[in-house]
Parts: C-alpha cells; structure tokens; sequence
C-alpha cells in the first residue's frame, strides 16, 4: 500500500528531527537548563576532588577537638571508702594523662578519644590495668597489674572491716558536670559519661541505696589549679586513713602548689 502524503511528511520531519517551525518554537529556558545541568555537574567534581585532597582536619567537629585541653576531678569509693589515686602518668602519649591527686588531663590526641569518644569508658581503655564497666570495676596497682583487692563486681559483698559490711555491692558512676549541680547524675554505663570541662566523676562499688560521694575537695582545687596554670604541677601529701582487703585507703589533707620561672608542662 503505497503511503499517504501526510505519512511521507511525517517521515521527513522525523528524520530531519523537526521543521524549522519546529526548532524555532522551542523555549528558551530549554538551553538554559542544560547551561544549568553543566554547570553544576563541573562544580560538583572541582569540590569533590578538593574535599578528596583537602580532607577534614581532625581539629575540627564536637569537642573536645585535638588540641584541645580540659581539666576533670576523678573519685573512686567501694564500699564506703576512698580508695587511693590512680598513680599519675603524665608522660602518657594517650589523650588522657592522669596527674597529681587524681586529676585528669583531657588533651585528645586523635579521633579515638576526642569529640564523643572522649569518654569515661575510653580513659579506662587507655589507662594500663583499668577496668571500668557496667559489671566490674577494677583498679590496678602503681605498675598497672591487676590487683585483686581493688577488684570489684555486681553481687560481690562487702568486705567484714569496710562500712557496708556484708552488704551486696554494684558497680555505679556519679557525676557532676557543673559546679552548681549539687545532685549527681548516676549511671552504669561509663561509655555514656562524656568529658566536659571541670567533670567530677566518682568510680564507684556501693550498695544499691548508696549515693556515690563526689571528688574530694583537694581534687577538685587541684584540677581548678591546673586549668588556670597548666605550667605549674601540682604535689600532695598522703595520709592513710581505712583499709578494705588489706588494701590502704588514703586522702589527701592538702594540696600544694608550687611555681618555678624554669617549671615546665608535663609532656603527653
């Protein structure tokens, strides 16, 4: 069947992709959009190449950022006593230094312990020997090694001289993240505990209707005093005061402070 003239017409104007009526009848903004189209397909490759060369610096996102250095105040009670300081460790190359009188520098040296991974639960992990959990809490010795008196775990009793004798214990942490906050906030998670400036937190094993004491005066002037003059160290004086498991108990009467034109920073 041979075709019509209008079917031979329609072939034409196919083949040629449209009349010149046609092409002249097209909208204008059709050419902008592919100006648009170009254009932003260019400026999303030059901004990816550069985000690939250029990437994130680690100083940037949530405190605390690397480079950054806070002060905190760290307390641990089992069964009704202070137990002794953490030995200090300002040559740590961690982002946690514990220093004199139990205060810890937060000074996070990459993203494993800055932003929110600066935590309770990571200055453990960084701190030989330290066990913090919401099962077990364990304090080592000065050389870091396990120490089986000032190791303690939920349902354990406490021990005959301590003063909740014979009283189930749990592992808890109380903190304050304020000076004007008088009641502490008390967890079980150290993982949920997050760094701030001037934190009180209070590692603890206690009987269930016991509130966790806060950092001890001392400490807390201490910590004050090494965020006002980080350059300035700070000595205490160690008085033993009760003994859990044959463990000696010791607080701290007073802090001194001494300053010295040649004293410098610890390093870490």
């Amino acid at each position: 069947m041979a075709k019509s003239a209008a079917g031979k017409w329609v072939s034409r104007v196919g083949a040629s992709g449209g009349g010149k009526a046609y092409k002249k009848s097209r909208p204008g903004n059709y050419y902008g959009a592919l100006v648009v189209i170009v254009v932003l397909g260019l400026a999303a490759t030059v901004f990816a190449r550069y985000d690939y060369q250029h990437p994130a610096s680690a100083t940037g996102g949530t405190a605390p950022t690397v480079g950054t250095t806070w002060y905190a105040a760290l307390s641990v009670e089992a069964c009704g006593a202070k137990l002794p300081y953490l030995a200090a460790n300002p040559n740590s190359q961690t982002g946690f230094q514990v220093q004199t009188s139990n205060v810890v520098r937060i000074s996070p040296v990459s993203a494993a312990d800055s932003g929110n991974n600066a935590t309770l639960s990571q200055f453990a992990a960084e701190y030989p020997g330290l066990i913090a959990s919401s099962t077990e809490l364990a304090i080592p010795t000065a050389k870091g090694t396990a120490n089986a008196a000032t190791t303690f775990r939920n349902g354990q009793a406490c021990p005959a001289k301590s003063k909740y004798h014979g009283q189930t214990g749990k592992i808890s942490y109380a903190y304050w993240s304020s000076f004007g906050q008088k009641t502490p906030t008390i967890t079980t998670d150290p993982a949920s505990i997050k760094f701030v400036q001037y934190l009180r937190v209070t590692m603890a094993f206690e009987p269930a209707n016991v509130t966790p004491t806060p950092p001890a005066q001392q400490t807390v002037n201490a910590m004050v005093a090494a965020a006002q003059n980080p350059t300035t160290p700070t000595t205490a004086v160690l008085t033993p005061t009760t003994t859990i498991k044959g463990t000696t108990t010791t607080t701290v009467p007073s802090t001194t402070t001494t300053q010295s034109s040649t004293t410098t920073a610890p390093k870490g």
